[in-house]
This record gives C-alpha cells, structure tokens and sequence, in this order.
C-alpha cells in the first residue's frame, strides 16, 4: 500500500485506537471524514470535545450526567431500598432499556482484576460504603456479569457487605445469562428475567 500523508496517517492511528476499529476499518472512516464537507468534519471535532466539557460523573451513582445529579438518581418515582450495583455505565443503559428495575444504580468503574493491576482503591467501593452507611438500601443488586473478574469482585463485595452490613440483603442477576458474558451484551428479554428472578448470593 502506498505510504499516505501524514495528517492521514496521524488521524487513522488515532482511530485505530478506538474498540472495534482496527487499521483497515480506521483507513475507511478517515476517508469518509474527507468526503465532508468541511463545517461538518469541523462539527464533529467540536462535538467531540464537548464531550470532556458538558459531561460529569453523576455525584450518587457515578454515572455520566449533564447535571450533578443525573436523571435516574434525581428520579423521586424511583424506590431507594434496592441498589443495582454495574461495572461500567453502558450496562445501566442496558438495564434501563430492558425495563423492570424501579430502583438506584452505583457504577463501580470496572471489575477486580489483580492481573491487570485493578484493585479495591481503582473502583467505587468508597461510594457504594458510603451509600450503604445511608441506611436506605435494604437490597443490592449484583448485575457485574459472570466473568472471572465479575465472580472476584461479587466475593469482595460479599465480605463487605456481611462484614459492615449484615441486614442489607445481596443478590445476583439470575444466572440465566451466560457464563464469561457482560452484561450490556445480553438481549433484553433474558436480561428482563434475570433480574426479576434474581437469587441471593
């Protein structure tokens, strides 16, 4: 392949970065850049840093908000006894889209993974202590998937919970999504049933 300018080449190893886009598929996208007109590439880039500036984490769930306080945690038709605990933010839209769940989320930021050097001071087990020492959450809702860092991550939160929380009630999504899946790739109906049927832990 012929060696291409460089501002193409800086924007296609740019893009490779991104989940899902390899060099041939960045390649593609850069050059559909190029075809737009120019306000409308010059629109994009504005959108994009937009992005760091109009968004903020959610101050309750960890979530990102336009607003402080994001509309689920600012939601009063919402109950506050149960506490559905993801790993990342994508899932809450996914739960949110599937319907079913009436109660608050916490994102944690990740999963427990001592391999890639993600421990307890990486995620939001600050928050969720904080939000339990509330006294509101009667249950917590484990909806991390079935992953070995998933699997690692509910025991953590097991011990914490029995440890300084023994009254709070923990749960699991119903184990009929598939193991070593995410939970923000399963179909909305299996998701709808797992958590309605969810079991304790």
């Amino acid at each position: 392949m012929a060696k291409l300018p460089k501002p193409l080449t800086d924007v296609v190893e740019e893009l490779a970065r991104l989940p899902g886009l390899g060099p041939k598929s960045a390649l593609r996208v850069a050059m559909t850049l190029l075809q737009w007109p120019r306000e409308r590439t010059m629109d994009l880039g504005r959108r994009i840093g937009d992005l760091r500036e109009r968004l903020c984490l959610c101050s309750r769930c960890g979530g990102l908000s336009e607003t402080a306080v994001c509309p689920v945690c600012a939601d009063p038709t919402r109950g506050d006894e149960e506490l559905c605990l993801v790993s990342q933010w994508d899932s809450v839209l996914v739960l949110e889209e599937a319907g079913g769940f009436r109660g608050r989320y916490l994102i944690l930021g990740g999963l427990l993974d001592p391999l890639e050097g993600v421990g307890a001071g990486n995620l939001a087990f600050g928050r969720l202590a904080e939000r339990l020492r509330e006294g509101q959450v009667r249950e917590l809702v484990l909806a991390l998937g079935t992953t070995l860092q998933a699997e690692t991550t509910a025991s953590h939160i097991k011990n914490m919970v029995a440890r300084d929380h023994p009254g709070v009630r923990l749960t699991r999504l119903a184990q009929g999504i598939p193991l070593g899946s995410e939970v923000k790739y399963v179909d909305r109906e299996t998701l709808k049933q797992s958590v309605r049927y969810r079991q304790d832990v």
